[in-house]
Formats: structure tokens, C-alpha cells, sequence
């Protein structure tokens, strides 16, 4: 018979069951991911803010992605690749810090999606509606859209945690590497039918919101190209929305893989291992792909490289 704890402030969570043999070098992979992923996020960042060429709305609008990156990332691989380092009876958290993981670790899924939804919206009216492009996009918008990016990702996520948080607990075991809003409701002894229901709601709404809108830019994108013989727009708008969609195909790809792994209890090592993945991906190919994309960032790297060239032979 099970054993119950009820609302007991200290869980267990599973983490990741590494063979011994490979626990230092999965745990330098995620250190080595996680030092790569603050150093070019933060890097971009401090770029965007201090060269005032990149002071455009495509630029600013993409600087929600390092910091949602950063701090997707810094509530949770610290915790995992500690847990990796401790013996399973170790691996306890607090109810509260859970509650902030999940909160946080939604938080970076939902405003990975509705970032770049706005940035569709700014790639759509710089292809298809240029000349009005400037007075549409003033700052004011740009800080509209971001306040509804990351507006709309709080509510909803809140909510989620909001039912989840009004539960009774009567187990303490986290069957995750960390936090989230199932394994948490999945404490409870009571029913949690409306928080399936919400959940299932939140998550049809948020992929066909932002599904909805990539394929309704993009095809009026892919329209305007076709029709217009303007060689110098139709390579820009190659290359800004191939990068654009490239990053959203691999976050909607992460996010399936997930689901797709709930469904295969026996392969639920590698569902744990898509969950940190999910992160980490992202975090690591954003930094990389919108910055060998951007003329302006090459060119401020590669005058940071001739100087340093020059000054050793001066």
C-alpha cells in the first residue's frame, strides 16, 4: 500500500538515471552547454544594446530570445547537473523553488512561441508592406509587442500553475529532471480533471495561434515574392524568414518529440533527456543562426578581429 505525505514542503525529484560510467560526461556536456549558452546570449544582447546600427525593430524584437534563453536555462540545468552529481535519496527541492522551475520553465516554451510570432508579424510588414514599415513599427510598437509577448505568456502560464497550486499534495516524488506543471499536479490524491482540460486548451491554443500566424505570413511572404522581380528584396527575405523559420521548426519539433515520448512509458530515459533538450537547443542554435545571419553582427565581429590583429603588430 502507498504511503502518503500530505503537503509536505520538501519533494524528491527523480532527475536523470545516468549509467556511473557516463555521468561526468553528460555532466560536461550540460555545463559546457550551459557556459556556451549565457556567454553568446548575453553576448548578443550587450551587442544589440550597445551599437546603435542595431537599433532596429528586427534586432530588438529578437533580444526577447537570449533573455528568455538565459532564463529558461539558468533556473534549470544548474539544478539537473547537480542532481547528476548526487545520489538519488539527495535529490530533494522545495515546494516553493518547484513551484518557480515550473512557472519559469513554462514560461520559456509559451514566450518561445509568442516571440516569435511577433517577429513573424515584423518580418510580414518589412516584405509585404515596406513603405508603411517605419511608421507602423515605431519603438512604441516594438514595446507593445514585447509586453504582449511576454504579457500573454504570464497569464496563461500563471493560470496553469494557479490551478495546480490550489491542490492538495499527498505524494513527493517529481518523476522529471525538474519541475513542471504535470509532475506537480500529478502529486495531488484529488481530481485533476480541470487541470487536464486547461492544460490540453493552453497547449491547442498556443500551437495553433502561433502555427496560424507562421503559415498566414508566410504565405503572404511567399506570395510578394513570387510576384515581385525585385532580385535584392527576394534574397533578404530568403534569408531573414529561412532563419526565422528554422529556429520555430526546431522549438515545435522539441515540443512534439516530448508529447510523442509521453506516449512510450519504456522510453522515458529519453523523454527526460528531450526535456533538458528542449533548452538547450534552442539556446545554444538562436545565438548562432540569427548571428551568422545578420550583416551588421558579422561585421561588428569582424571588426573586432582585425583589431585584434592589428594591436599585436603595433
Amino acid at each position: 500500500m502507498e504511503n502518503y505525505t500530505y503537503n509536505s514542503h520538501t519533494l524528491q525529484l527523480e532527475g536523470l538515471n545516468v549509467p556511473e560510467d557516463s555521468v561526468y560526461p553528460v555532466f560536461l556536456f550540460f555545463f559546457f552547454s550551459y557556459l556556451f549558452i549565457m556567454i553568446s546570449n548575453i553576448g548578443i544582447a550587450l551587442l544589440v544594446f550597445i551599437d546603435k546600427n542595431l537599433h532596429q525593430p528586427m534586432y530588438l524584437l529578437f533580444c526577447n530570445l537570449p533573455f528568455n534563453d538565459i532564463l529558461g536555462n539558468s533556473i534549470m540545468l544548474p539544478r539537473v547537473m547537480m542532481n547528476l552529481l548526487r545520489p538519488p535519496s539527495e535529490r530533494s527541492i522545495s515546494y516553493y523553488e518547484c513551484i518557480v522551475q515550473a512557472f519559469t520553465t513554462h514560461m520559456f516554451g509559451t514566450t518561445s512561441h509568442t516571440v516569435l510570432m511577433i517577429m513573424a508579424f515584423d518580418r510580414y510588414l518589412a516584405i509585404c508592406n515596406p513603405l508603411h514599415y517605419t511608421s507602423i513599427m515605431s519603438n512604441k510598437m516594438v514595446i507593445k509587442l514585447t509586453v504582449w509577448a511576454w504579457g500573454s505568456a504570464f497569464v496563461l502560464v500563471g493560470i496553469l500553475l494557479g490551478l495546480t497550486i490550489r491542490l492538495n499534495r499527498c505524494r513527493t516524488m517529481i518523476m522529471n529532471p525538474y519541475c513542471d506543471n504535470a509532475s506537480l499536479f500529478k502529486l495531488s490524491c484529488e481530481s485533476v480533471f480541470i487541470n487536464n482540460v486547461y492544460g490540453l486548451t493552453f497547449t491547442v491554443v498556443l500551437l495553433t495561434s502561433s502555427i496560424g500566424s507562421i503559415v498566414l505570413t508566410y504565405t503572404k511572404i511567399t506570395v510578394v515574392c513570387l510576384t515581385n522581380k525585385n532580385k535584392s528584396l527576394n534574397s533578404k527575405a530568403v534569408k531573414t524568414c529561412s532563419t526565422h523559420l528554422f529556429v520555430y521548426l526546431i522549438i515545435v519539433f522539441n515540443g512534439i518529440s516530448i508529447i510523442t515520448l509521453h506516449r512510450f512509458p519504456q522510453y522515458s530515459f529519453y523523454r527526460k533527456l528531450s526535456t533538458v533538450l528542449f533548452h538547450i537547443i534552442p539556446g545554444s542554435l538562436n545565438p548562432i543562426i540569427y548571428g551568422l545571419q545578420s550583416k551588421e553582427i558579422r561585421k561588428f565581429f569582424l571588426k573586432v578581429i582585425r583589431s585584434k590583429k592589428v594591436l599585436p603588430s603595433s
